[in-house]
């Protein structure tokens, strides 16, 4: 389920999410990101580290779960596996980069 897409919030703030591949290749994980406007949202995820991010389209636009949980975590930066398991909680972006 590669790509990605966003939604923008009534605050006029978006959430991002994208499919990206996981550190060790093999297996995808979904990433979320809230931010003032889909530039920032990219860039603060290049300036972790993931320089070849880019959000062509709004094929996977984020699900109301996922932006409910992007809004309730504090960094507005989350991950879980992809395909979403619905057992799997989400995950702050510092434990992927690890």
């Amino acid at each position: 389920m590669p790509g990605g897409g966003f939604t923008r919030l009534p605050s006029g703030s978006v959430v991002v999410a994208l499919t990206l591949p996981s550190p060790d290749r093999l297996t995808e994980v979904r990433v979320l990101v809230r931010a003032a406007n889909r530039a920032r949202a990219l860039t603060r995820l290049r300036n972790l580290g993931l320089r070849a991010v880019y959000l062509r389209g709004n094929t996977h636009p984020p699900t109301p779960d996922e932006i409910t949980a992007v809004l309730h975590h504090p960094d507005g930066l989350l991950w879980r596996a992809a395909p979403q398991d619905r057992a799997e909680l989400w995950h702050p972006i510092g434990a992927l980069l690890r």
